[in-house]
């Protein structure tokens, strides 16, 4: 199973394509997490119902087998890493956002945290250009 930390917006999107391409190579389904600590009234990374959807949609049209989770209350990071514990979690894959030279050296909270601490196979990606 490719896990996927799906954020709703571009990043989030070329994860999703990524992990959906993953899959296919692989002949695994997927799980997609888009969590939330819930902390704030909103929340840009977490999917509307609508956006959540979409993106059901967009997997269905894929023929990848995929479970869809959206928790509220928890730590992404933390909720990444615990999805990447099941036996059949191959391979993690988020999408990262280009730094300048200064932010090179600290990437997202997120990011930094299940790359430095995953187990298994992290793969980052960013939208094409």
């Amino acid at each position: 199973m490719i896990v996927i930390g799906f954020t709703a917006d571009q990043f989030g999107q070329a994860a999703l394509e990524h992990g959906i391409a993953e899959a296919r190579l692989r002949g695994t389904g997927v799980l997609v997490v888009n969590a939330t600590a819930g902390d704030a009234y909103t929340d840009s990374t977490f999917a509307s119902p609508d956006r959540a959807r979409d993106v059901q949609d967009r997997l269905t049209t894929s023929g990848v087998p995929f479970e869809w989770v959206q928790p509220v209350g928890v730590d992404a990071a933390t909720e990444l890493l615990n999805a990447m514990e099941r036996a059949d979690a191959e391979l993690l894959v988020i999408g990262v956002k280009h730094r300048n030279p200064v932010g090179k050296l600290l990437l997202g909270s997120v990011s930094q945290q299940v790359l430095l601490e995953c187990p298994k196979p992290v793969l980052a990606v960013k939208p094409d250009a």
